[in-house]
């Protein structure tokens, strides 16, 4: 009875033989390189998907923010160049405008502009941009090579004056005046047109295609105007974009008409962005009023 009672309890509390062992562990191995074979697709794939939606948001970010940006752009400010392997676009933004009074009043009052000699103010018609002194005044830009170039200087004129209100209106019983450095303007606007502008902005596309992490697009601000274009402008640039393999802005200025510049533009942004493997493509078209 003993030795029967001593095997029983052997019996249960036997552990495992080497040979089970083995078995158990080959088995394990078949059965988690199986899973392993459906599970390590899917999960890549996840990646790589997440990784060219990314791509695909950041470079839409940045174009969309291009074009917002060129939207304010002065009239035939638009001009891009490349240098040194990267491709630079300037343009100068408008914060506001107006119309600017080109007669006086019957009574010969009114403060109207004069393009006969210097001046320094005249009478804003109508609604009254936003402005504070240091922001320039242009009127009737019609871009390089012209007697009306804002790069140049030659219908720029820096503001003394200011307002802050979004609802200022400008009538002969309660006129604004703007008042500036002197200055002959060139040329009266047809629609007797004033645009309040600040400094320019440069967009540079500088893409690496061997090593797409060290390529960038940049964006530059707060530098001085100047007649020729900066490549770069001697500012330290925002970073607006990285992973840029490939990059190029271009420019064509169509509908062209004597006396006037152009009457419109197309700005064309082609992005390629690379990270891990995985590249996105993008080109964006950005229309371009200049209709001074």
């Amino acid at each position: 009875m003993t030795s029967r009672s001593t095997l029983r309890q052997a019996a249960r509390h036997g552990g495992f033989t080497l040979l089970e062992l083995i078995v158990v562990i080959v088995i394990t191995g078949i059965i988690a390189g199986m899973i392993a074979i459906f599970v390590t697709r899917p999960v890549t794939a996840y990646f790589d998907t997440a990784r060219r939606a990314e791509l695909t948001e950041n470079a839409d970010t940045a174009s969309r923010r291009i074009a917002r940006d060129l939207r304010t752009a002065l009239p035939n400010s638009v001009r891009v160049v490349a240098s040194a392997g990267a491709t630079y676009l300037e343009f100068i933004p408008t914060i506001g405008g107006g119309r600017y009074r080109q007669y006086p009043m019957a009574s010969g009052s009114g403060n109207a502009l004069d393009f006969s000699a210097a001046d320094t103010a005249f009478g804003v018609l109508g609604p009254v941009p936003v402005y504070a002194a240091g922001d320039s005044i242009v009127i009737f830009n019609l871009g390089a090579g012209s007697v009306s170039d804002a790069y140049v200087g030659n219908n720029r004129a820096l503001l003394s004056s200011a307002n802050a209100s979004a609802t200022a209106f400008s009538s002969d019983t309660a006129a604004h005046v703007m008042t500036f450095g002197a200055i002959q303007f060139p040329a009266p606007s047809p629609l007797a047109r004033f645009q309040v502008v600040q400094r320019p902005v440069t967009y540079a596309c500088a893409p690496n295609a061997v090593t797409p992490a060290a390529g960038y697009l940049y964006r530059y601000t707060g530098y001085a105007f100047s007649a020729g274009q900066p490549a770069p402008p001697a500012v330290v640039p925002q970073i607006q974009l990285g992973n840029v393999a490939e990059c190029d802005f271009d420019y064509d200025e169509t509908a062209a008409i004597s006396g006037v510049h152009t009457r419109t533009g197309t700005a064309t942004l082609r992005l390629r962005l690379e990270q891990q493997g995985e590249s996105v493509r993008l080109v964006h078209q950005m229309h371009v009023v200049n209709a001074p």
